[in-house]
């Protein structure tokens, strides 16, 4: 399922940044389309249509995005640290006593 949810993800974002460039900027850019279009898409052109389909993949592009979040923290939920065993481990050598009489530091007058 996650899969198949990634493969729609990709192809969202591929959609919507190619409807996201069609669309006219201030400077023009790439919305620069034929006079033909506009008749197509109605009186005001292609911008409402554009403005109404990016909204729309947009929000696909946020729900997949959020069910994809929730799939892969339902699949992986498990912490890298619980996976490990631990070791047979050799036991600790034991430190040797200390000197009961240690040595004095010389005196100072």
């Amino acid at each position: 399922m996650t899969k198949i949810l990634f493969i729609v993800q990709i192809v969202l974002a591929i959609v919507l940044t190619i409807v996201i460039l069609l669309q006219k900027s201030s400077s023009i850019g790439l919305g620069a389309y034929s006079g033909s279009n506009e008749s197509v898409f109605g009186a005001k052109g292609p911008q409402g249509f554009l403005a109404r389909l990016t909204f729309f993949l947009a929000t696909l592009f946020v729900l997949n995005t959020i069910l994809l979040g929730y799939m892969y923290n339902k699949t992986f939920n498990n912490s890298v640290v619980e996976k490990v065993q631990p070791q047979k481990s050799s036991p600790i050598p034991e430190v040797p006593a200390a000197k009961e009489h240690a040595p004095q530091a010389p005196a100072t007058h």
